[in-house]
């Protein structure tokens, strides 16, 4: 950003300004950027969830493509207030969302009236907007990543009141308050955006192959020892949780009608 627009703050990562313009110190970013990863990767290891934001125009349609592929639950419209510190009652709008799908799809809208039908379906767009990424989110995430820390600062600061740790892409005009792993960048250039967010899902991606790969051998070390009960009782256990992931690899698989 340019140098009439800074935070101090923000100035240890400041390599030198050009033209007006600051320049961010490039191998800071890179070492911040390596244990972030570690973290992410860690994190997803565990069996974590991380909740990616940006509601940015420019980050919107990068941050939601990264977090479907890997199956993680995503903002990237308006962030509703109280979407964490309030979950039980946003937890009550997704299972209206949940219904509405429901009803859509086993052809219950085309038995109402043509009004009831249609007042219906702009409810469910409505819902499916706001709360669409976060509707498979049954508890809080272990983790945030946000592309823009200013911009998205009620997001950060409801994960910090509930003590959940941001990761965050932040720019020498913003406030890193609050940034538990800090990310210097351009938080506008689409190339930036999408380096940051796809690098972090991909950390999170094998950090779930990890956890996978442990899983299937917890399992055959188990039916080594004669208990098919336990190794039954952990099989499910891990179809339980890579169910997210198991569903969108499904709906991508869906032809789109042409």
């Amino acid at each position: 950003h340019q140098t009439t627009r800074w935070n101090p703050l923000m100035q240890p990562y400041i390599f030198g300004a050009r033209n007006g313009i600051y320049i961010i110190d490039l191998q800071k970013t890179l070492g911040l950027f390596n244990t972030a990863r570690d973290y992410l990767r860690q994190i997803a290891s565990e069996g974590g969830k991380v909740l990616f934001v940006g509601t940015k125009p420019q980050a919107q349609e990068i941050v939601a493509e990264e977090a479907q592929k890997i199956g993680m639950p995503y903002v990237t419209q308006r962030w509703l207030g109280g979407t964490l510190t309030n979950f039980s009652t946003v937890k009550n709008s997704i299972a209206r969302l949940v219904d509405l799908e429901t009803m859509k799809e086993d052809g219950t809208f085309d038995l109402l009236a043509k009004k009831e039908g249609s007042r219906r379906e702009k409810e469910r767009l409505r819902l499916e907007k706001f709360l669409g990424g976060i509707k498979d989110m049954k508890e809080f995430p272990q983790a945030m990543f946000v592309v823009d820390a200013g911009y998205e600062y009620n997001a950060v600061r409801e994960a910090k009141k509930l003590g959940i740790p941001v990761i965050g892409v932040v720019d020498t005009d913003a406030d890193p308050t609050g940034i538990d792993h800090l990310l210097p960048g351009n938080d506008d250039a689409l190339r930036s955006i999408r380096f940051f967010v796809s690098k972090s899902a991909e950390a999170v991606e094998e950090g779930v192959n990890i956890r996978a790969d442990a899983g299937t051998e917890e399992i055959e070390a188990v039916m080594k020892t004669g208990d098919t009960v336990a190794a039954e009782i952990l099989a499910e256990s891990f179809k339980e949780e890579s169910k997210p992931e198991i569903e969108n690899e499904e709906k991508k698989d869906v032809p789109k009608d042409s």
